[in-house]
């Protein structure tokens, strides 16, 4: 009792054979760091997406970017990359341990030794990789223009369209038809179903009135995602008001 309150310890261990042998505290830790780096990294996918020349979301901070070494015009999400990278280290580190631990008799094996270049190595990794994400991520530049233009493509508002029918009395699954044959349609005219006229609406369903433009906007379709979790710009407020009091208790 006495080392465990020198050692500031929480409580005596129950079982001596327990003590020495046990590990599971290292492959919790490195699961735990191990799911913490995965997050990371598609997040780190999502940054690399969104900062090529095709999406054009975002740009990047040249401080955590590089130049290609013959391409003059490239620059490289280098931070991205290495933690989309690195998640594969602590990954494989979970892998070691758990390798390590699967076939051992209880008490001591001198091949406990082996768990402390993976336990080191993941805290080290894992310690930077968050530190370098929080200063990247406050020095991005998001382009809301082009990602609001590229909400318009792609028939995002196709489900709204579903729904703006079943509001008016007609039962979903044939709202859910008639909404794919006014994308298809759109299709053929190399338009968005926005684009469409009114007249064209009512060639599917005398249902659509002038007021399914207003409905079918990028701006009313996230307000109308209010359902608990939903993306709607007060949920979103809410989410991240949370997201903060949970990081600033």
């Amino acid at each position: 009792e006495l080392t465990c309150q020198l050692l500031s310890f929480s409580k005596v261990s129950d079982n001596s054979i327990d003590s020495v042998s046990d590990r599971d505290f290292i492959m919790e830790f490195i699961s735990h760091a191990s799911i913490c780096m995965v997050h990371l990294s598609r997040l780190s996918e999502e940054l690399i997406l969104w900062s090529s020349s095709e999406f054009g979301f975002i740009t990047i901070s040249d401080a955590f970017t590089t130049g290609s070494s013959i391409m003059p015009q490239k620059k490289n999400p280098d931070v991205a990359e290495l933690v989309r990278g690195k998640t594969g280290r602590v990954v494989g580190n979970l892998i070691s341990i758990i390798t390590l631990m699967k076939s051992l008799p209880l008490a001591y094996n001198k091949d406990m030794q082996e768990d402390k270049e993976p336990l080191f190595d993941t805290v080290d990794t894992l310690k930077i990789c968050i530190e370098v994400y929080t200063r990247m991520m406050p020095n991005i530049m998001v382009h809301r223009e082009v990602m609001y233009d590229a909400c318009r493509t792609g028939f995002l508002n196709a489900t709204d369209l579903a729904d703006y029918l079943a509001t008016r009395g007609m039962p979903f699954r044939q709202a859910h038809s008639v909404a794919g044959k006014a994308v298809a349609h759109a299709l053929r005219l190399g338009k968005e179903l926005d684009d469409l006229t009114i007249d064209q609406f009512k060639t599917f369903s005398d249902l659509i009135e002038p007021d399914v433009f207003d409905y079918l906007s990028i701006e009313q379709m996230i307000t109308r995602r209010i359902s608990y979790g939903g993306t709607g710009y007060e949920n979103v407020k809410q989410a991240v008001q949370q997201a903060k009091k949970e990081l600033n208790p």
